[in-house]
C-alpha cells in the first residue's frame, strides 16, 4: 500500500510488483498442472527362488511384481508403465473374464513381508496375444494387465525398459531371471519368500530346437520363443514363476529381453527354460501400451553387453 500511495515518480515501483507476482502466481499454476514425468526405465534406485539361485537385496528388481490369485501368489510379471504389467498369457487360462480374482502386489521384495512401502492393486482386465491358443507350451504367451488404478512410483516400483530394433541376443548373452517360484519340483520357496535371481546364458536357438523336437516335423520351439538357462541342468525357473521377466542389462539399463513361458521340468538336464521373446511382441506392446520406454544400444557400442549385478533366479508357472 505504502509503494501504491508513493508519489508518480515512484508509481513504477507499484507496477512492477504486480508483474512480478503476476509472474510467480502463473508459474505455480504451471507447475501445479505440470503431469509428472514417469522415471527413467530399467534403473534400479537402491537403497544404501529360481532353482538353484539366490535371494536378490531389496529394490534390485523394482519392476518385478507377484500377481496373485485369490490372495496367493500365482505368476510374476513386469511393471511396464504405472497403469500395465506384462506377463504370460496362461497365467489367466480359464479365468480371463474374471479379472476380480486377482490382484498385483509391487514393490514387495519378500512376500511374507512385504512391507507398508508395498502396493496392492486390483486388476481391471487382462489383454492376452490375439494369436495365443490357451495351450501348453504355445506360442504368443503373452498379456497385458491393466491395471485398476495408477500406482506410485518409488524406489522399490519402477518401470523396465523394452528392447528397441538395435537389440539382438547372441548365443551365450548373459542375463537374469527372478521370482517368487519353487525352489524345486514341489518344493515352494520357504518363508519370507524373498525374491530369488538367476544369471542364465541365452541359448542358440537351433540347439534349443533340437533339445525340445517332437519329430515328425514338429518343432516346440517356435519363432517368438527363445532359450536360455544351464545344460547340465541344477539352475532354472520353476512352478510360480510364470511370467516374470528374462532381464539383460545394456549400457547402464535394465531391458525385458523375455517373459518365463514353459519348460519340461524345472532344472533337468537338457531341457532349459523357454521364454517368449519380447523382440518379436514389442510392437504389439506398443500399440497398447501408451508411455512405455524403450532402450537400446548406444550408436558404436559393438554387441549387446549385460552388465550383471552378482547371480539370479525365476520360477514357471
Amino acid at each position: 500500500t505504502v509503494v501504491c500511495g508513493a508519489p508518480p515518480a515512484m508509481g513504477g515501483g507499484c507496477l512492477i510488483i504486480f508483474t512480478l507476482l503476476r509472474v510467480l502466481l502463473l508459474a505455480a499454476t504451471l507447475n501445479a498442472a505440470r503431469i509428472p514425468v514417469p522415471p527413467a526405465c530399467g534403473k534400479p534406485q537402491q537403497l544404501n527362488r529360481v532353482v538353484g539361485g539366490q535371494d536378490s537385496d531389496d529394490s534390485e528388481w523394482p519392476w518385478v511384481v507377484s500377481i496373485q490369485k485369490n490372495g496367493t501368489h500365482h505368476c510374476a510379471g513386469s511393471l511396464l508403465t504405472s497403469r500395465w504389467v506384462i506377463t504370460a498369457a496362461h497365467c489367466f487360462k480359464d479365468n480371463l473374464n474374471k479379472p476380480s480374482l486377482f490382484s498385483v502386489l509391487l514393490g514387495a521384495w519378500q512376500l511374507g513381508n512385504p512391507g507398508s512401502r508395498s502396493q496392492k492393486v486390483g486388476v481391471a482386465w487382462v489383454q492376452p496375444h490375439p494369436v495365443y491358443s490357451w495351450k501348453e507350451g504355445a506360442r504368443a504367451d503373452i498379456a497385458l494387465v491393466r491395471l485398476e488404478h495408477s500406482i506410485q512410483f518409488s524406489e522399490r516400483v519402477l518401470p523396465i525398459c523394452l528392447p528397441d530394433a538395435s537389440i539382438h541376443l547372441p548365443p551365450n548373452t548373459h542375463c537374469w531371471i527372478s521370482g517368487w517360484g519353487s525352489i524345486q519340483d514341489g518344493v515352494p520357496l520357504p518363508h519370507p519368500q524373498t525374491l530369488q535371481k538367476l544369471k542364465v546364458p541365452i541359448i542358440d536357438s537351433e540347439v534349443c530346437s533340437r533339445l525340445y523336437w517332437r519329430g515328425a516335423g514338429q518343432g516346440a520351439i517356435t519363432e517368438d520363443m527363445l532359450c536360455a538357462g544351464y545344460l547340465e541342468g541344477e539352475r532354472d525357473a520353476c512352478l510360480g514363476d510364470s511370467g516374470g521377466p528374462l532381464m539383460c542389462q545394456v549400457d547402464g539399463a535394465w531391458l525385458l529381453a523375455g517373459i518365463i513361458s514353459w519348460g519340461e521340468g524345472c532344472a533337468e538336464r537338457n531341457r532349459p527354460g523357454v521364454y517368449i521373446s519380447l523382440l518379436a511382441y514389442r510392437s504389439w506392446v506398443e500399440r497398447i501400451v501408451q508411455g512405455v520406454q524403450l532402450r537400446g544400444r548406444a550408436q558404436g557400442s559393438g554387441a549387446l553387453r549385460a552388465l550383471s549385478p552378482d547371480s539370479g533366479s525365476a520360477a514357471r508357472s
